[in-house]
């Protein structure tokens, strides 16, 4: 930016105010548009200037730095043809280098210059030089000929006018032919003519008669001066032959012709031609044609059939060096009187030059992360022809993210037009290629290769979006179980491929602690054996990372699915196979054909069709009579049962699983073939050989429960006359109702639904299931003694109701009504309390030789059923008989002794087993 302000001011300097005004904006449009500067300079100096001299210094006329112009290598670019100017980079002077010749440059085109291209690179800018080569008057008029001759007949009117060939001057403007001299200038005067082209046209006019006899031939001299300084000027001689009489001069039909004329017209190709007409006859009438007034190039190019008018080519034409040319034609008849027509021959341009094109600075290499409109390449194109011809297009082929821009002039900027994908295209063959406008069109080309470097702009891409595979159980551990891949479309370090498992959970575990991955090439093995009973599947995450920098990651789900081996027979759930005994089914011999028998009831932990099951039935005591249901397992009679058949039935079913290799499970089923049961307790003892127990505990069974339920009631019975005699002893004695509260106990309050003069309690200490009740003699009477404190509660309490007889320290029941006495022994002995009521020996605590263990309790309580589709007997300890023995002990020890208890809330104490509270 710091060079563009100085070399925009010094644009300003040398335009008018309405150039200034376009400059401007152009050169805003510069700063926001365009990565390549352009500025112009224009200088003027005069042709002919020796080599080496100064032009001007573009480098303070520009505004450019000298170390610029150096670091730049700032160079001189003529667009083709002579090179007529250098540049000094280290003064920044422009200096001649080789003659500058106006008229070769520019002929007769005013004003006239040429222009060349500066271009400073690293970053480019251009400029745009023009020089005006200014003419000198380094030449001097000359006319076509040396000498005209003219016959002029003796009678030609006054007023007669003779035309003559113009001088031709190189030179332009005031160097140019500014005037013509005749002398003598009797008997004729001079008459130029100025046309809008710029030339001008010589004629000689006759002011008097002519004489042929006082003078028959007259010499002038025809003088053409330019405006130079010095002047220079060219003559030709005119002779004049005065002939006799011929008094008509040719008349042309027109006096302009028009002719167009392609440029690429053969030689001989017929233009026009021209017609004039005498009115003299004979020989005086006869037209001669000729040119006349011509420039070098015309008179080379054409020719005149000078007695037919025809006007013919002669060299082939180049527009792009003449595009017009005119002929002046003489029609002149024998007498030297004649007439002239203009012939304007235009040049007509052909598309004959191709488009060129010249590669001023390109770019091989571009990152992919370039920026839309950065500048790969700037490009300068040319046409020689003219107009249409010469207007080109310029553009480059399809589908790529490039596109062409004109900058200024003939230059086009080669830009980025879309974002740039190295791993879609990493190289490009930009294809330019130029045309004009021609018919036919004229085209050229060229094509330029780029290349795109790399970027790390594309994370890793898994092949697959998730990835699923199979493992079968009781791997060896180390096996592959998978391969996870992963691709990047980046190149080189940046497509480099690293694999990680993410950390995760498996069943409370690492994932790392089931399966490891190969970080090089993604190869996932088992660390450990699966078992599908306990995993069916896991799922994790793998991570690919790429090697750029920064890396870029991605990830995919792994799914490993446990295939189930056939390693697990099946399992039968019903019937129950135990080591004791057999589940015996009953069926009727009522029981028609279909009859279900029983079901057997299998599993397999395996899966899928490892756990398809089938049964068969392998063995039977009569195979005739049942068949298992190869699906459902379901037994069924064949056929109808009758009376024939055995009560004894022993079946034997497999049960296979559809593995390979399969597995398999054996149910041994009785069947007793019986209308009722006593029938089938005769044989069951023989039926069952083998297990011989169970008839006898099926039958001991049976006892206990009976046993127990006539227990039961006969102590239901017991207990509630003594529970009604005790309340009776009770409310007829006088003794007062003392709550006694042992300490150590708590009350739990009253939890049954009878009153309290039918309650009565039960109070034990903590551990009293684990201790023995004590009994003492006192005073020569059996006392239970539970606790040493009973005894003085009791004291205590009866003294204070008078039950004492005095304050001895040996204790003394005094028995106020004589049946109390009488009842308390009676009761005491009833629950094994006392041997007798004076023995004095302590009563040993009950023996537990009785006690059984709960299997072998009497009663419905142990776990062996017996099972048949009509009936089933086992209550699964659902009702109990009675109390347990423990229980029931416990209750006899803590719940009886010496004395009654009053009708109040029971006391347990803290942490004991507790009270029990009968009603």
């Amino acid at each position: 930016m710091d060079y563009l302000l100085p070399c925009f001011i010094s644009c300003l300097r040398r335009t008018t105010t309405t150039q200034k005004k376009w400059k401007i904006v152009f050169f805003i449009l510069i700063i926001y548009g365009l990565d390549v500067v352009f500025c112009q300079a224009q200088y003027s100096i005069p042709e002919e200037m020796p080599e080496g001299s100064f032009i001007g210094n573009v480098a303070k006329d520009l505004g450019i730095d000298i170390n610029r112009l150096i670091s730049g290598k700032a160079r001189v670019v003529t667009k083709g043809g002579r090179q007529y100017v250098a540049l000094n980079r280290d003064k920044g002077n422009l200096v001649v280098k080789e003659r500058i010749d106006r008229e070769e440059l520019c002929k007769q085109t005013t004003p006239c210059s040429f222009s060349f291209d500066l271009i400073i690179e690293n970053p480019i800018q251009l400029h745009r030089v023009i020089v005006e080569v200014q003419d000198i008057n380094d030449n001097a008029p000359k006319f076509p000929t040396v000498s005209v001759n003219l016959k002029i007949i003796e009678n030609t009117p006054s007023g007669t006018r003779f035309p003559l060939d113009s001088a031709v001057d190189m030179d332009v403007g005031a160097n140019g032919i500014q005037n013509y001299a005749l002398n003598p200038a009797n008997p004729f005067k001079l008459e130029i003519h100025n046309h809008a082209d710029g030339n001008k046209r010589v004629e000689i006019v006759l002011q008097q008669d002519l004489d042929r006899e006082e003078r028959h031939e007259l010499k002038l001299i025809l003088a053409a001066l330019d405006g130079g300084s010095p002047k220079k000027s060219g003559t030709v001689h005119i002779n004049i032959s005065v002939l006799d009489v011929n008094d008509n001069a040719p008349i042309c039909n027109q006096t302009l012709y028009k002719v167009q004329v392609k440029e690429n017209a053969l030689i001989g190709t017929h233009l026009t031609t021209v017609n004039a007409v005498d009115a003299d006859g004979g020989v005086n009438g006869q037209v001669s044609y000729s040119i006349g007034q011509a420039n070098e190039a015309a008179r080379k190019g054409f020719e005149v059939n000078s007695g037919t008018g025809e006007i013919t080519l002669l060299q082939t034409l180049d527009f792009e060096k003449e595009s017009s040319y005119l002929l002046y034609i003489t029609a002149m008849d024998i007498g030297s009187l004649s007439d002239t027509c203009k012939v304007m021959i235009d040049v007509v341009d052909e598309n004959d030059n191709s488009p060129t094109i010249q590669l001023m600075s390109f770019s091989h290499t571009i990152a992919e992360d370039s920026p839309l409109g950065n500048t790969v390449a700037v490009i300068n194109v040319e046409d020689a022809d003219f107009g249409k011809n010469g207007d080109v297009q310029c553009k480059i082929n399809d589908n790529i993210p490039f596109k062409i821009e004109l900058t200024v002039s003939d230059y086009f900027a080669l830009i980025t037009d879309d974002l740039l994908d190295r791993e879609n295209i990493a190289e490009y063959n930009i294809t330019i290629l130029v045309s004009d406008q021609g018919i036919p069109a004229l085209h050229s080309n060229k094509t330029l290769t780029v290349k795109i470097s790399d970027v790390n702009d594309n994370p890793p891409v898994f092949m697959a979006e998730k990835y699923k595979t199979f493992i079968n159980e009781n791997n060896s551990p180390g096996v592959a179980v998978l391969t996870v891949k992963a691709s990047d479309a980046d190149w080189g370090p940046n497509a480099r491929m690293s694999y990680f498992l993410d950390d995760s959970d498996v069943m409370g575990n690492s994932v790392s602690s089931f399966i490891s991955i190969n970080s090089d090439n993604g190869v996932i093995h088992a660390i450990r054996s699966f078992d599908y009973e306990q995993m069916k599947s896991f799922t994790f995450n793998v991570t690919a990372r790429d090697g750029g920098s920064p890396p870029l990651s991605s990830q995919v789900v792994v799914n490993i699915m446990v295939q189930d081996q056939n390693d697990n027979a099946p399992q039968v759930l019903y019937p129950v196979q135990t080591g004791g005994s057999l589940v015996t089914e009953i069926v009727p011999r009522s029981a028609d054909v279909g009859y279900l028998v029983t079901k057997v009831v299998a599993v397999d932990v395996d899966s899928g069709q490892n756990a398809w099951l089938s049964y068969k039935l392998q063995k039977a005591t009569d195979r005739a009579l049942f068949e298992v249901g190869p699906q459902n397992g379901e037994i069924r009679t064949v056929r109808q049962v009758t009376d024939k058949d055995a009560v004894k039935q022993k079946l034997i079913v497999v049960v296979e699983d559809n593995g390979l290799p399969s597995r398999s499970a054996v149910v041994n089923i009785n069947v007793a073939v019986a209308d009722s049961f006593p029938e089938v307790l005769s044989e069951f003892t023989d039926f069952t050989h083998g297990n011989d127990n169970l008839t006898f505990y099926l039958v001991l069974a049976l006892a206990a429960v009976s046993f127990l339920f006539i227990t039961c009631v006969v102590v239901i019975i017991s207990v509630k006359i003594y529970r009604w005699r005790q309340s009776r002893v009770l409310y007829q004695s006088n003794l007062p109702v003392i709550p006694y509260y042992p300490p150590g106990y708590t009350d739990i309050g009253v939890t049954g639904t009878l009153p309290h003069m039918y309650n009565y309690d039960v109070c034990m200490t903590t551990n009293s299931r684990m201790s023995d009740c004590k009994y003492s003699t006192l005073g020569g009477k059996s006392v239970l003694v539970v606790d040493p404190s009973f005894t003085e509660t009791m004291q205590r309490a009866m003294k204070e109701n008078q039950l004492f007889q005095d304050d001895s320290s040996e204790l003394s029941v005094l028995l106020v009504d004589p049946s109390f006495k009488e009842t308390l022994q009676r009761a005491m002995k009833e629950k094994n309390f006392l041997d007798d009521v004076g023995s004095s020996e302590l009563q040993k605590p009950p023996n537990n030789d009785w006690r059984m263990p709960p299997n072998q309790r009497p009663g419905p309580s142990g776990q062996h059923r017996f099972h048949t589709l009509q009936q089933r007997w086992t209550p699964y300890e659902k009702s109990r008989a009675g109390p347990r023995p423990e229980e029931a002990g416990a209750g006899a020890v803590g719940g009886t002794g010496p004395w009654p208890n009053p009708p109040h809330r029971s006391r347990t104490a803290p942490g004991s087993d507790g009270c029990s509270e009968c009603k």
